[in-house]
C-alpha cells in the first residue's frame, strides 16, 4: 500500500491532517526494552522474545508501535486500515424470545401500564343544589307569568296586562324555550347527583372507556352520562374454606388461611379482570399449593425447616400472593395460615409416627445421660477409693450403672458375669 500518495485522494473516511512523524530511531534499530528481551530469551536458551506489540491507536490508522522517545529508525505515517463492517443488529422479538425461553421461573401476569386509576371531574353537591332550585324556580315563574298556573290573591301578580284582561293563558314560542331550557336543567342537575359513602368508590366508564374514579364522599355531581360502578375499597378480609395440598415430602395437608386485603387500583379491578375476588380466591389456592410443597410439614423425622416453624409460611405466602394479584388492582395486607393439619386418611399414622419419634428421641436422651452419669460415677469411684480399676471389672461396674438407670422402676435386671461375657465374645457357650 502506497502510503505517501497525496493527501487529497485519502478517502473520506480518514482525518485530513496526518500526526507529526517519530523521532528516527538509532543504527541499531533497537530500543533498551527490546535489547533487555532479547537478553533474557538468549538466557533462557529460547528463541529472541519478540518485541512488545501496542494496540492500533484511533480508529483509522495504525501507528508504529516502537518506542518514539529512543529515536532513531525512518519515519513513519499512520497506515489506512480498512473499516470494520458493522455487527449486525438482532431482531428485537427474537431477543425477546430467546430470553423467555431461557427463564425457568414463572413471572406473575403484567399489568396494563396505560389503565390506571386517576381522579373523575365531578362538582360538589350544593352545586347542583343550586342548579335544581334555579330550574326549578324558572319554570314556575315562566308558567305563572304566561297564566299557566292559577294567580293567588296573597302572591303579587306577575301577568302581563293581556293575560290579566282576557283571564286565559297565553304560551308563546319564547315562554316554551324557556320552560324547556329550564327543565332539562333540573333533569340534568337530578340525573348527576351521586351519594358517595365512605369505604366506596364509583368508576365512571362511558361506552366502554374509563374515564376516572371517584373517591370524594358525600354529595357530588358527575357526568349523567357517564355509567358508575360501585367498587368496595375498604380493608376486607376473607377466610378461606380448608384447602387440601401436598408438603415436600408428599404427605396430604389440610390448610385454611385468613386473607387481609383491599382494592388498590380500582380501574384496574373493574376493567381489567372480570371478577376481582373470584381471581383472589384462584390464586390463593395456586399459591397455597406452590407454597406448601416446598417444606415438610413437620421437621420431626428429619431435621431442617418446616411450615410450622415460625412465620417464614405466612410471609412467604403474603409475598406470592401480593405478587399474583397485583397486576388487578388489588394489595394483600397478610396471609395468614388459622389451621394447618394432615389430612383425614393420614392424621391417625402420622399422628403415631410422631409419638414414635418423640419416644425414640426421649429413648437416645435418656441413654446418653445414663451412660454420662455412669462414667462420671466410675470416676468418682476410682478417685474416692485412690485405686484404679481394671478394664474388665470397670466395663462390669459400668453395665451394673447403666441396668439400674434405664430398667423401669420393679424390673430386676440380671448381667452376666465377666467369664461369660468373654467366653460370649470368643465364641464358646456360656
Amino acid at each position: 500500500m502506497d502510503v505517501t500518495r497525496d493527501s487529497s485522494q485519502r478517502p473520506d473516511h480518514l482525518p485530513k491532517a496526518l500526526p507529526p512523524a517519530l523521532p528516527e530511531r538509532s543504527a541499531s534499530g533497537s530500543s533498551p526494552l527490546a535489547k533487555v528481551l532479547r537478553t533474557a530469551g538468549a538466557a533462557d536458551g529460547g528463541p529472541p522474545t519478540t518485541p512488545l506489540t501496542v494496540l492500533p491507536g484511533p480508529a483509522g490508522s495504525s501507528v508504529d508501535p516502537r518506542d518514539p522517545l529512543e529515536g532513531g529508525g525512518p519515519a513513519t505515517r499512520p497506515v489506512p486500515v480498512a473499516p470494520v463492517p458493522p455487527v449486525p443488529a438482532q431482531d428485537p422479538e427474537a431477543g425477546r424470545a430467546g430470553t423467555s425461553a431461557a427463564a425457568t421461573s414463572r413471572r406473575p401476569p403484567r399489568a396494563d401500564q396505560a389503565l390506571r386509576e386517576r381522579s373523575a371531574a365531578v362538582l360538589p353537591g350544593w352545586v347542583a343544589l343550586l342548579a335544581l332550585l334555579l330550574g326549578t324556580a324558572a319554570v314556575l315563574l315562566v308558567l305563572v307569568r304566561d297564566g299557566v298556573v292559577p294567580h293567588w290573591d296573597v302572591l303579587p301578580d306577575l301577568r302581563p296586562d293581556t293575560v290579566r284582561a282576557d283571564g286565559r293563558a297565553e304560551v308563546t314560542a319564547r315562554s316554551v324555550a324557556a320552560v324547556t331550557a329550564a327543565g332539562l336543567l333540573v333533569v340534568l342537575a337530578l340525573a348527576g347527583l351521586l351519594a358517595n359513602a365512605g369505604g366506596e368508590t364509583r368508576v365512571l366508564t362511558r361506552w366502554g372507556r374509563y374515564r376516572g374514579t371517584v373517591r370524594r364522599t358525600g354529595l357530588v355531581w358527575v357526568n349523567p352520562l357517564l355509567r358508575r360502578r360501585r367498587v368496595d375499597v375498604r380493608l376486607r378480609h376473607w377466610r378461606s374454606e380448608p384447602a387440601k395440598v401436598v408438603d415436600r415430602t408428599g404427605t396430604p395437608i389440610v390448610v385454611r388461611l385468613l386473607i387481609v386485603w383491599r382494592v388498590k387500583d380500582t380501574a384496574r379491578a373493574t376493567l381489567a379482570i372480570e371478577d376481582h375476588e373470584g381471581y383472589l380466591r384462584e390464586q390463593v389456592q395456586a399459591v397455597l399449593t406452590r407454597t406448601a410443597s416446598t417444606l415438610p410439614c413437620d421437621s420431626n423425622a428429619a431435621p431442617g425447616p418446616a411450615l410450622r416453624d415460625g412465620q417464614w409460611f405466612a410471609d412467604e405466602l403474603t409475598r406470592a400472593l401480593a405478587a399474583e394479584v397485583a397486576p388487578a388492582g388489588l394489595e394483600v395486607y397478610s396471609a395468614q395460615p388459622l389451621a394447618l393439619d394432615y389430612a383425614p386418611e393420614v392424621a391417625e399414622s402420622m399422628r403415631r409416627r410422631r409419638l414414635a419419634d418423640l419416644d425414640a428421641g426421649l429413648r437416645t436422651v435418656l441413654v446418653d445421660d445414663a451412660v454420662e452419669a455412669a462414667a462420671l460415677a466410675v470416676r468418682r469411684l476410682e478417685r474416692a477409693t485412690a485405686h484404679e480399676l481394671d478394664e474388665a471389672a470397670r466395663s462390669a461396674l459400668m453395665e451394673h450403672l447403666l441396668v439400674a438407670f434405664v430398667a423401669p422402676a420393679g424390673v430386676a435386671a440380671s448381667v452376666p458375669p465377666p467369664a461369660a461375657r468373654a467366653g460370649r465374645k470368643e465364641g464358646r457357650p456360656a
